[in-house]
């Protein structure tokens, strides 16, 4: 474990702007980080589209600050969209066994002492310095030349986007959440940070966009278009996962074989099972929308977006807290490993 995430961060490529910037890259760092730690096989089931992990040990959402610009500014959605219900999924049945957590350590700000590894694993909650938070404001400035007022403007943008990644940094988890009720808390508070963070940019950025002409709109605009034309050959498609349901299916059996439920329990279950259902059919029908040109737009789309993952995941929590509560101790213990046991 101690050498897997040292090479994590071999030449500060986790605080290495350029490297965290492609998405890529960010998707094979949280990749080697998600599978130290488990031993199902070489890859985990609960992989996302682009090869990236939404679950990497006790976090949910790695480099979420990434995936949000580089939607808004890049129109690259593979990293955002990728996240739905297998990740709801894999919060209830964790992939990881509680020694496979162990090995994770602490991913808040590292204390007097602490090793170094600590603090660049840390990065994949989101970095709020001003060279990698505001890595994106570079970009805007050579794209649309701003005047004096505008560059006020982009200024307003450049601090809300500090303070945005300060407050999904602070939503990363710094204890280890062992039962399914705790994972679903921790994305939760994930995913309520980042929609505090995409309200501290909106204002700015709606701002700095009703400023601009026509002609600096067309260039910021161009941001995206001209990375989508880099990208036209790749195959990922427009990174809504739909097919989450078909690929992780609902592990009734697993879970007779190893609780054994009672009439009350049952019942219990059946909410949890009905609200999975629910929060699948919602996710699926609020996928990425296609043909978005503006990066005010984009924003407000994620926002829409960030608003359904969050409705999901309350409603399954409370079923799931629901059908918790039912459970003895032991019962707990089956339900918590069906999640290690399953292959790829």
């Amino acid at each position: 474990m101690r050498a897997a995430l040292n090479s994590l961060s071999h030449h500060g490529a986790l605080r290495n702007a350029r490297i965290l910037g492609n998405p890529v890259a960010r998707a094979q760092l949280a990749a080697g980080a998600a599978l130290v730690g488990w031993h199902g096989g070489a890859q985990g089931w609960w992989r996302h589209g682009n090869g990236g992990y939404g679950w990497v040990g006790p976090l949910f959402w790695p480099f979420a600050y990434y995936d949000i610009y580089d939607y808004t500014i890049w129109g690259d959605g593979a990293p955002f969209w990728g996240y739905g219900y297998l990740d709801l999924y894999a919060g209830m049945f964790g992939p990881y066994g509680y020694g496979g957590l162990s090995g994770y350590q602490e991913l808040g700000a590292p204390r007097r002492g602490q090793q170094r590894r600590a603090a660049s694993f840390a990065q994949m909650c989101a970095d709020d310095s001003g060279e990698i938070a505001g890595l994106p404001i570079d970009q805007i400035a050579r794209a649309i030349e701003p005047t004096e007022v505008q560059g006020a403007a982009l200024d307003d943008l450049a601090e809300a986007s500090i303070k945005a990644a300060q407050t999904i940094r602070a939503s990363c988890p710094t204890q280890i959440a062992a039962t399914a009720p705790g994972r679903l808390a921790v994305m939760q508070r994930r995913i309520e940070g980042m929609i505090s963070a995409v309200e501290l940019v909106r204002p700015p950025l709606e701002k700095l966009y009703g400023l601009l002409n026509d002609e600096q709109k067309a260039r910021f605009n161009a941001l995206a278009e001209d990375e989508r034309k880099k990208a036209a050959s790749a195959s990922s498609g427009p990174g809504c996962s739909v097919a989450a349901s078909a690929t992780v299916a609902w592990p009734a059996e697993e879970i007779e074989t190893r609780v054994h439920p009672d009439d009350t329990q049952h019942a219990a279950l059946k909410a949890l099972q009905d609200a999975t259902v629910r929060a699948d059919e919602t996710l699926k029908a609020a996928c990425q929308p296609a043909d978005i040109m503006t990066p005010t737009a984009r924003l407000e789309a994620i926002a829409r977006r960030l608003d359904t993952m969050m409705q999901a995941v309350t409603s399954v929590r409370t079923a799931l807290e629901d059908f918790y509560a039912t459970l003895s101790d032991e019962q707990k213990a089956q339900f918590e490993a069906i999640g290690p046991k399953r292959t790829s």
